[in-house]
């Protein structure tokens, strides 16, 4: 298991100057080319998203402007903590008019998936997976809390997370192997 606070994850800027990304994890540590990466995202402006061939994608977002996502003819605009899925071989355009950030998790289509929920009066347990606290508290089996802006992250062993406040909200991305 592998902890991280939201104000501890190293920045990078994008190069067309639109925002930035915290990066959480990309596993294989180290790998050329990742099975699964998930981050954080801020957006300040319009712009096409990079293009991940043989990757899909689940964004949600979690604070600040709904975007709106075109690919060719259709057009989506995020909602907060509603996750979308998507193709990242398909040129996909933002339209911001605010800034705003974003959870992402992109997974290697032909090796992981992930399934993506924001989760809040029950109990949630995976192998696999990456979890974001939105809001209250939540605790893990081991006894360690996790707060608002950290969470967790975690492979080959069972992991439980238990809402621990009345107003407590997580992003839960359960991740599985595809076989």
């Amino acid at each position: 298991m592998h902890r991280f606070r939201y104000d501890a994850l190293p920045v990078s800027r994008w190069r067309n100057g639109g925002g930035e990304t915290r990066e959480i994890v990309s596993f294989p540590p180290g790998a050329a080319d990742f099975g699964w990466r998930a981050s954080i995202a801020t957006l300040d402006a319009s712009g096409p998203f990079s293009l991940f061939p043989g990757v899909d994608r689940v964004i949600t977002l979690l604070q600040g402007d709904s975007p709106l996502l075109q690919s060719g003819q259709q057009a989506h605009r995020l909602q907060r903590h509603q996750p979308w899925r998507f193709a990242g071989d398909a040129a996909v355009q933002a339209t911001v008019h605010g800034r705003c950030s974003d959870f992402n998790i992109m997974t290697r289509r032909d090796s992981w998936r992930a399934d993506v929920s924001i989760v809040q009066d029950s109990p949630q347990q995976s192998l696999h997976g990456v979890a974001y606290v939105l809001s209250g508290a939540w605790q893990c089996a081991s006894g360690d809390m996790l707060q608002p802006a950290q969470g967790i992250w975690w492979l080959d062993e069972p992991l439980t997370l238990t809402p621990q406040s009345c107003d407590a909200l997580l992003l839960w991305c359960r991740l599985s192997r595809v076989l």
